[in-house]
């Protein structure tokens, strides 16, 4: 019989990290890792990253288990992504696979187990031609993720082009009318290419050892129990994979309100439950016209706001009243879970949508892209957690400063009988999410047994 602790004890558990180098999918996966490390603290991570991504990934904290290591950039900047996304998408899956595959034979010590972002397409064949398990990580809704499976499966046996099958897809198992409605209206024409390119990296997904979703699994039980009957390999939601663990080290600090930066003391001077915060995201935004909007509809009613705006900071900040506060940056979940703030407009981005459950903060719906539609649903749907800014998704309706006034003005009211129902289930659910990353907690349990299945696969 072989002696798993004596074999664990000569041996490095050397894990490669990958990520698609995006912000929302960066930041999950070196949260996962802190919290794999805060689990085995012997484990040696090593994160990889295109260039362009390094001065980011320097400003987080991180234990010295886990190291940077760099790949070339696929485009020379961040503005080629944002004009032209399906083509950048495109050469991520292209143009990464070489010179990770170079990166991986100068590591040391060896590798043992590689987590790879689904939506790099090449880390699960890289695994499998040497042999190293691989954990294939999605950081979208397991939801979402099964609606493309599903998709996926019925694009297979259909002998017609994409935009043929989008529009006239119909009785689809595990797609309702409603996730079909989703999917033709975040696949517009233009983005069917993106959907193609989605679809051929959900169809590497069987060929992985694992599946990790940055869920959790109390949120999404029913699509998490369908994909653990449907793959032969384990399942785990090991969510949220936001930086809860950075904020409990800051929250506990002798120096906390001291160091505090301008807008938190801000916050401290605000009512409990007033201040409506407001981002939209790092990648896509709104167009100009409709950022005025949103601004002259914010003055009109007696609502506070913290707005994240990035670029369109200082341009923002010379038109909003004291009531206001406009800034390129926060640290978002630890606004949240300020206790003046009682509400959130949001882009329906799934590590924004977890963060605010965390803070058991309700939502104002505002997608722009891809799964934050279907993230929308789910929030206003199926959580009642929040509304929707617009109620159908139109690329060109412009919300009038007339309806965002009003909406806003509504939504925090913290009186009103629908409100207070809001409130009451977020805070259901920021209590579901807490108990999740608890001691004895399904993901915790979930992330422990990720490990234990790695070091018996590697140790036998």
């Amino acid at each position: 019989m072989v002696d798993l602790v004596d074999l664990e004890s000569r041996r490095v558990f050397h894990v490669v990290a990958m990520p698609y180098p995006g912000r929302g999918h960066i930041n999950p996966m070196i949260n996962f890792c802190k919290l794999l490390v805060s689990r085995k603290p012997d484990i040696l991570i090593t994160f990889i990253i295109t260039e362009e991504w390094l001065a980011y990934i320097s400003t987080h904290p991180k234990p010295d288990a886990i190291r940077i290591a760099t790949v070339p950039n696929v485009l020379p900047s961040e503005r080629d992504r944002a004009l032209d996304f399906p083509g950048y998408y495109e050469a991520v899956m292209t143009k990464m696979e070489a010179p990770f595959e170079q990166l991986l034979d100068h590591l040391e010590p060896p590798v043992t187990a590689i987590i790879g972002d689904i939506e790099l397409r090449c880390a699960i064949d890289l695994g499998n031609r040497r042999n190293i398990p691989v954990a294939a990580l999605w950081t979208m809704p397991a939801t979402f993720f099964s609606i493309l499976h599903h998709f996926h499966l019925f694009a297979q046996n259909q002998d017609s082009p994409i935009d043929l099958l989008v529009e006239t897809a119909e009785n689809i198992p595990g797609i309702s009318s409603s996730n079909l409605a989703e999917l033709r209206a975040i696949f517009r024409r233009n983005d069917l290419r993106v959907l193609q390119l989605a679809l051929e990296c959900i169809s590497k997904v069987h060929k992985a050892r694992y599946l990790l979703f940055t869920s959790v699994y109390e949120l999404e039980a029913k699509a998490i129990d369908t994909l653990k009957a449907t793959f032969p390999f384990p399942v785990y939601s090991i969510g949220p994979a936001i930086p809860y663990l950075q904020l409990e080290a800051s929250s506990s600090g002798a120096n906390y309100s001291h160091n505090s930066p301008d807008y938190q003391k801000w916050l401290d001077c605000q009512p409990e439950g007033s201040v409506l915060y407001i981002s939209l995201g790092s990648f896509l935004s709104v167009s100009r016209t409709q950022m005025d909007e949103m601004v002259a509809g914010l003055q009109d009613c007696s609502v506070r706001y913290l707005w994240v705006a990035r670029e369109e900071a200082y341009r923002l900040k010379e038109i909003c009243s004291d009531k206001g506060l406009v800034l390129p940056w926060c640290d978002q979940l630890k606004v949240l879970c300020h206790p003046s703030v009682g509400g959130f407009w949001t882009h329906c981005g799934w590590n924004s949508t977890l963060e605010a459950i965390f803070a058991g903060v309700p939502m104002l719906t505002f997608p722009l892209f891809l799964d934050q539609h279907s993230n929308s649903r789910q929030i206003v749907d199926e959580w009642r957690i929040g509304w929707k800014v617009q109620e159908e998704m139109r690329e060109e309706h412009l919300v009038i400063r007339e309806e965002i006034s009003q909406l806003v003005q509504q939504f925090m009211d913290l009186e009103s009988s629908e409100r207070k129902g809001m409130s009451r289930r977020a805070k259901q659910l920021k209590s579901i999410c807490h108990l999740a990353i608890a001691e004895g907690g399904s993901s915790v349990k979930n992330t422990d047994a990720f490990i234990g299945n790695i070091l018996q696969e590697i140790c036998v």
